[in-house]
């Protein structure tokens, strides 16, 4: 095999070394300041949507609603609670009120960190009481503005509930506390030869619980599915502190309706996710990354077709950057293209049991790719570090963004051969108004992440990116979001992707669940329900 890439335009068999990659408030009860300063309620009480987009976009936040604010009453419940999990130093708080991006920021006063489901069922049904309002929070490592507080919501992290609970070597189920990081799941796993059916960038701060709540995707999807397939179960406590414990560990169980599908998705506004029951396939002893150039997206195309023709059942990952995310990657990280430039990269993952077998199909598929001169240049690695290497060039990419400038991001939802033209469509609209366009995502599923940078933010920028990128969008009949969320970001854009009577239902459920709207209020569902 290694002499055919040596013959064949340069494709080389390992990579060089690259770069790592309605209020309740009582007039008797006594308002908390958390700093006598007032520096950080003072910045903080500005509303974290605003520097970033006209209060006229439908992205900006909406006014406050009648919720309580905390006391020294409120205080002494939690801390009475959680002891040492009760914070309210402005400066502990802080990186709690500030989205990954840094684009949103809340004015959150209290960190509660919890440790047992009890515990968050005793503070949620406190809190439906007095009225408070709660954002729960993971790993804090998503894009829609979903995982910090608009205003002063009470912050309830699952970081301190990390506990892996069982796991059944036999049938691969794994069932363990919501903030289990997913590397540490996977690492776990490993040591066990299974790993998780989840693959994202973000898997060293990225939490279980936040991965289930947003649905997560990513690298892995091609061949493992969704969350919503691989989570057998899981437990919530609604608003009310109610628990409910839907943690089942069977693959199959037609009793009624499935509930826990309700909780996949909804971004911590039905219920907070305290644990998982995850069905975890096996490893793989057999692993290959191929990194491969392409002229034209066309080529790109036709390469995945031929790629799940010859790899078949061991094809586990189909993704896809251009060169604009390569010239970013080089610029900002300083990660050395393992091959010549070309306008479109493909990382391509196999995995499988057998080694011999599964580098003969992969040989087989470069050649036909390479004589067919649908490939222009590439390299393979089958060494972890290699094969790491490679994927950073892949997975560090939203990294590289951040060191451009203010970054626009989108994540869409198309037919697969219409991915790359909203990129296309979108430079041509923007022109030089904004500094770099890329695209880049996961062919295998037809997710396109479209980013956009600009030196600073940009209000008329903004307002030229949409709703234009969504009606485009709707016009393909995709989603407005693949895979991130709709959050406080993209909220009022959900009827680009569903049908008003769909988003009705969705707000019937809210109120059902939680009548007084006290779960991540401002999130997901649209300010004006029709």
């Amino acid at each position: 095999m290694v002499g055919f890439f040596q013959r064949a335009l340069r494709l080389r068999s390992a990579v060089r070394h690259l770069c790592p990659y309605s209020s309740l408030t009582s007039t008797n009860r006594r308002p908390f300041n958390a700093c006598s300063s007032g520096q950080f309620v003072a910045s903080a009480r500005k509303l974290h949507a605003g520097a970033d987009v006209p209060k006229s976009s439908p992205a900006a936040a909406p006014e406050r609603l009648p919720f309580s604010r905390v006391t020294e009453e409120d205080l002494a419940f939690f801390r009475k609670i959680l002891p040492s999990g009760t914070i309210t130093d402005p400066d502990l708080v802080a990186s709690s009120n500030v989205d990954w991006l840094k684009s949103v920021r809340g004015s959150s006063e209290v960190l509660l960190r919890p440790q047992t489901t009890e515990e968050v069922s005793q503070i949620l049904r406190y809190c439906n009481s007095r009225n408070l309002a709660v954002n729960p929070q993971g790993g804090n490592t998503g894009l829609v503005g979903g995982s910090v507080p608009v205003y002063d919501e009470i912050i309830l992290s699952t970081s301190l509930m990390n506990n892996i609970l069982t796991f059944d070597n036999i049938s691969g189920i794994l069932t363990c506390q919501a903030g289990c990081v997913l590397e540490n799941l996977s690492l776990y796993l490993e040591e066990r030869d299974h790993i998780m059916p989840l693959d994202l960038g973000a898997k060293g701060s990225c939490q279980i619980g936040g991965n289930v709540a947003t649905n997560a995707g990513g690298l892995r999807l091609l061949r493992y599915g969704s969350l919503r397939g691989t989570v057998l179960g899981l437990e919530a406590v609604l608003a009310d502190g109610r628990v409910l414990d839907c943690l089942a560990t069977l693959r199959k169980d037609n009793t009624g309706y499935d509930l826990k599908q309700l909780f996949i998705g909804s971004e911590g506004t039905l219920g907070v996710i305290t644990a998982v029951s995850v069905l975890c396939p096996r490893k793989p002893t057999s692993v290959n990354v191929v990194f491969l150039g392409c002229e034209s997206f066309e080529q790109l195309l036709k390469t995945f077709q031929l790629c799940k023709g010859m790899l078949g059942e061991i094809l586990s990952a189909f993704e896809f950057l251009d060169s604009e995310c390569m010239r970013l990657l080089n610029t900002h990280l300083k990660l050395p293209n393992p091959i010549s430039e070309c306008p479109f990269y493909i990382v391509i993952e196999t995995s499988g049991s057998d080694v011999a077998h599964d580098e003969q199909k992969l040989h087989n598929f470069l050649e036909e790719a390479m004589t067919s001169l649908l490939v222009t240049d590439g390299t393979v690695a089958t060494e972890d570090s290699k094969i790491n290497a490679l994927w950073s060039m892949r997975e560090r990419v939203t990294e590289a963004l951040t060191h451009d400038g203010y970054v626009y991001k989108y994540d869409i939802s198309l037919p697969v051969e219409r991915i790359y033209q909203l990129v296309t469509d979108m430079r041509e609209r923007l022109g030089d108004r904004a500094k770099s366009v890329v695209g880049y995502g996961h062919v295998g599923d037809g997710n396109l992440h479209l980013n956009i940078t600009s030196p600073a933010k940009d209000p008329a920028l903004l307002a030229a990116i949409e709703p234009f990128v969504f009606e485009w969008t709707a016009s393909c009949k995709g989603s407005v979001s693949a895979e991130h969320g709709l959050g406080l970001k993209k909220r009022n854009y959900i009827y680009y992707s569903k049908p008003s009577q769909a988003v009705t239902l969705m707000g019937d459920i809210k109120a059902m669940l939680d009548p007084k709207g006290i779960l991540n209020p401002y999130k997901t569902l649209p300010d004006n329900l029709k």
